[in-house]
Order: C-alpha cells, then sequence, then structure tokens
C-alpha cells in the first residue's frame, strides 16, 4: 500500500484528523510545528523518505471507497505525479489527462524520489519571496524545470472542506 503523508493542524482541527485516521488507519501525520504552511509542507515532503507518497491537507472529505480507488489509479500510472482533487472545467468534458500547470495540494500522488526533489527544488526556487505558501506554485515550477506533465485524475477522490485553509 502507498504511504499516505497528512498535513495537519493538531489544534484546530482535532475532528479532521480523527476523520482521516478513522478512513486511513495507516496514514501517517505530518503537525504543523511552526505555524507555517511552507515548513509543514516541506516537512511532509521530505516524510516520504524517498517512497512513492501520497500528499494530503487535512481539511478533505474521503470518496467512498478512497484507498482502492486510490491504489487502483496509482497502478495505471505509478511513474507520474498524480493529482486527485481539480475544480477545472475541463474535468467535466474531457476526464482524466495530463496538465502542466499544477495547482490544488488537497491530494496527489508523488513516484519514488519525487517528494524529496520537490523539497530540494524548495532551497533555489525563485517564487519563494513572492509565494510564501504557494507550495503548488512550487510543485508547478518543479514540474516545468524538468518539462513533465502530471496526470488530473478524473472524478475527484477527495473534495475541500468548506472551511479556512
Amino acid at each position: 500500500m502507498t504511504k499516505i503523508i497528512i498535513r495537519a493542524i493538531p489544534d484546530k482541527r482535532v475532528e479532521y484528523v480523527e476523520y482521516l485516521e478513522r478512513f486511513i488507519p495507516d496514514a501517517v501525520m505530518c503537525y504543523d510545528q511552526t505555524r507555517n504552511a511552507m515548513d509543514t509542507f516541506l516537512s511532509g515532503m521530505r516524510m516520504a523518505e524517498g517512497l512513492p507518497a501520497v500528499h494530503m491537507e487535512d481539511d478533505v472529505i474521503l470518496t467512498k471507497g478512497f484507498r482502492e480507488k486510490l491504489e487502483a489509479a496509482i497502478e495505471e500510472k505509478p511513474d507520474t505525479l498524480i493529482q486527485f482533487f481539480s475544480m477545472r472545467k475541463k474535468d467535466h468534458t474531457e476526464g482524466s489527462r495530463l496538465d502542466r500547470s499544477f495547482t490544488m495540494n488537497q491530494c496527489h500522488y508523488h513516484p519514488a524520489g519525487y517528494s524529496e526533489a520537490i523539497a530540494d527544488f524548495y532551497d533555489i526556487w525563485p517564487g519563494k519571496e513572492e509565494h510564501p505558501t504557494g507550495y503548488d506554485l512550487l510543485i508547478r515550477d518543479w514540474l516545468k524545470s524538468r518539462r513533465e506533465p502530471y496526470w488530473i485524475h478524473c472524478p475527484n477522490l477527495v473534495d475541500h472542506r468548506v472551511c479556512k485553509s
């Protein structure tokens, strides 16, 4: 089973964490330690330890049969970064597809080594001053630096809760 790392705010979202732990008991929690979203994101990336990993935020709602659907989607494209939450018009007209403009960080899969490579890219990322919490932009720019598309999986496997991110 693919490692799942959930970035969480323990004292603010206890019920969200409990919900995810109930449905994904093997998930690893990456708790915000510094009140800095980018620090928490980078810590989560490093927690992958070179393995393939799914990264999630704690404010998601899982689709029914989430784990089975997730593993099936990864099995189809194990060497491609996959996004499992999107809000684009093409999701309804074209469905699953390759894309080159990564956005939204609710739930995505990274092949082996990608998570650490993205964390390392942060050190040279020109957008860090302008976008201090733009970790989706960090991923987008890392993919662009490699001239690599990513896969948008439709339908979404998670939904985003109506709350402050």
